[in-house]
């Protein structure tokens, strides 16, 4: 009711045992939400003013003072203990012309007076959905598309011009108002959309199996890389050592003459160029990070650590025990146990390490879901923005045989609407208002939405990330389960947060139909009896190249420090895991920064080198990224029970 409400009237009590507070709780909860719809005209209603001309005025002088912060400064106040003092106001206020929301005005719609339905013989379980009501705001063409508050998009087959039920001018004696049924009346005139000019009801992408977006290869691919691989290593060519692929194609008929030589060393494989791209790549780290080197490697650090004849149970219970006495680096919520049984880099295949998550580059059409394939994306959104809401005022503006002007009383003709969530709206519309707004061109496409939201005071229960909520965007409410990040703009890749942060805004990025911003967003979190409101904000943007990183930390132990080295332990379990992991860069949680050197025995521990002293105490980690997605919904559009 609040997204079409034209007037606000408050209501409170100026009583002393009041005087207090004006707004209870609920209230409280009620003013932040419609502050984030957008507040109309309002009014306030004080009721239970003193009887004494004295009393009463300075009652309601304080009651003002109290309530101006909360409201516009457009907003007046008015007594309310009799009837003649409303009806003061209602002669006051059907002089004034109502202000409402910015977003309210871009779309037409409408508020049912009457919901009713005929069932579709030709299409089974489909029907026309009827909704008659007074058209506001903007003009309507038939041939638009037009939304049903929790059903979904459609056509419309039909527009019918009713003869309005209660004119401003009225005959003498008859009051339209006195009764509760909408008199019968009278059809003007129809209109029927225009099959070449009818936007197409277009949800979700189709797309092509043989566009080669994704490929990904089978398994004969893999047999056959792995045969190339065998036959590459077997032919070996004798080659002087740093000689590159391009001049080891001279040498290819002296391999004879070359091998005569007895020159072993000079026989390089592709092992032999990947152990010598490592150490160059080790170099490199040691010299940007300045590492200098410390006293000669003991024989001790070359030796097996203590825990790697540990079993599995006993590891657990170990990295548990230091774990326990690390309780208050708490801080870090995205740490977590590398697993005993599986190697780390099949766990933690789809992360890498990056430089920065600020400033590293990272793909954003790699390795992109299946569901990416049924989205829209538009290649300037800002550009077709304008030229779709400069097209709907050039419809407003011309005046033709396809539209409908505002303040018309009409009947929507809804084709193709299932059966069922018909039959439950027009139950549903005795309780609840039944909106319906039409939509501007591209609104019925699925892509990726961005909202800035902040978690609502009042609301105390955790909300994580990619649970069901239902979003109120505008007119339109659907159900969605977003992913949050972080609210920083200018930064390229966006971390994600596990849960929505109290005090602050974050990004809910979902998947849902498009929609042309500003427009106001209103969180619900189903309760037990009925949805709470959980979060309030924004719809930003639409991108779905947006990039939202999820990160996990990885943490070790120094077994033992000397200087510059430290031996950790427990931050893998294999030495397969430390070759892969190699690359990324180290840090502690006491600020210093280092790079994995090499695997010490068989079971996960390695040596370490950083740019200062390790505290012996410290934690070692290490950070991963991998890009996240939201779930598909699996029902986009729910009806309130009745």
């Amino acid at each position: 009711m609040a997204k079409v409400a034209d007037l606000f009237a408050f209501v409170t009590d100026a009583s002393p045992c009041s005087s207090n507070s004006h707004i209870d709780q609920f209230g409280t909860q009620c003013l932040s939400v419609f502050r984030s719809l957008g507040l109309p005209s309002s009014v306030v209603l004080i009721r239970n003013l003193s009887c004494d001309p004295h009393k009463r005025n300075d009652m309601k002088k304080m009651c003002m003072s109290s309530l101006a912060s909360e409201f516009t400064e457009d907003s007046k106040f008015y007594p309310a203990d009799t009837k003649e003092e409303l009806h003061k106001f209602m002669s006051v206020f059907k002089e004034q012309r109502p202000s409402v929301p910015h977003w309210r005005g871009q779309r037409p719609y409408l508020m049912a007076d009457e919901v009713d339905l005929v069932v579709d013989d030709q299409n089974p379980g489909t029907c026309t959905l009827y909704l008659s009501g007074y058209l506001r705001a903007r003009s309507l063409s038939v041939n638009q598309l037009v939304h049903v508050s929790g059903v979904g998009d459609f056509q419309l087959c039909k527009v019918d011009v009713l003869k309005d039920p209660f004119p401003l001018i009225e005959k003498k004696g008859h009051n339209m108002m006195d009764s509760d049924e909408l008199p019968n009346v009278k059809v003007l005139h129809s209109l029927v959309p225009d099959p070449m000019k009818q936007e197409p009801l277009l949800v979700e992408n189709v797309p092509d199996p043989l566009g080669g977006e994704q490929t990904f290869p089978t398994q004969e691919d893999m047999d056959l890389a792995k045969e190339f691989n065998r036959q590459k290593r077997q032919n070996k060519k004798a080659v002087p050592r740093g000689t590159s692929e391009y001049q080891a194609a001279w040498f290819e008929g002296d391999e004879d003459s070359d091998l005569e030589n007895g020159d072993d060393d000079m026989l390089l494989d592709e092992g032999d160029n990947l152990q010598d791209g490592n150490h160059s790549d080790g170099d490199e780290d040691k010299s940007s990070l300045a590492f200098g080197d410390s006293d000669e490697e003991t024989q001790a650090d070359t030796m097996m650590t203590d825990g790697e004849q540990l079993s599995k149970e006993q590891i657990e219970a170990e990295i548990r025990k230091i774990k326990e006495a690390h309780a208050e680096d708490e801080e870090y919520p995205d740490e977590v146990d590398t697993p005993t049984d599986v190697f780390a880099h099949k766990r933690f295949e789809k992360y890498r390490g990056l430089k920065s998550i600020r400033t590293s580059g990272w793909d954003p059409k790699e390795s992109l879901p299946p569901d990416y394939a049924r989205l829209f994306e538009f290649e300037n959104f800002a550009r077709t923005q304008k030229a779709v809401l400069a097209k709907a005022q050039d419809v407003e503006q011309s005046s033709n045989e396809e539209s409908i002007p505002a303040g018309s009383y009409v009947r929507l003709h809804v084709k193709e609407v299932l059966s069922d969530a018909a039959s439950k709206l027009r139950e549903v519309s005795k309780r609840f208002p039944v909106l319906a707004c039409g939509l501007l061109q591209h609104e019925s496409k699925m892509s990726v939405l961005h909202f800035s939201v902040k978690k609502q005071d009042t609301y105390d229960a955790p909300i994580k990330s990619k649970g069901t909520l239902i979003f109120h965007v505008g007119f339109r409410q659907f159900v969605a389960r977003p992913i949050f990040s972080s609210d920083a703009i200018r930064s390229g890749n966006h971390k994600m947060e596990r849960f929505l942060h109290p005090g602050r805004f974050s990004m809910a990025s979902v998947y849902a139909p498009v929609s042309f911003p500003p427009l106001p967003l209103i969180v619900f979190k189903q309760g037990d009896v009925e949805p709470a409101v959980a979060a309030v904000g924004t719809l930003r943007s639409i991108d779905p190249d947006r990039i939202i990183l999820k990160r996990i930390i990885l943490t070790g132990y120094p077994l033992r420090v000397q200087k510059l080295k430290a031996t950790v332990r427990y931050m893998f379990h294999h030495p397969k895991d430390i070759t892969w992991f190699k690359p990324v860069e180290l840090w502690t949680k006491n600020g210093r920064r280092g790079r994995v050197k090499e695997a010490v025995g068989t079971h996960g521990s390695m040596k370490c080198v950083f740019n200062g002293v390790v505290q012996q105490h410290d934690t070692v980690c290490m950070n991963l990224y991998k890009r996240v997605y939201p779930k598909w919904p699996e029902n986009l559009y729910r009806i309130p029970d009745a």
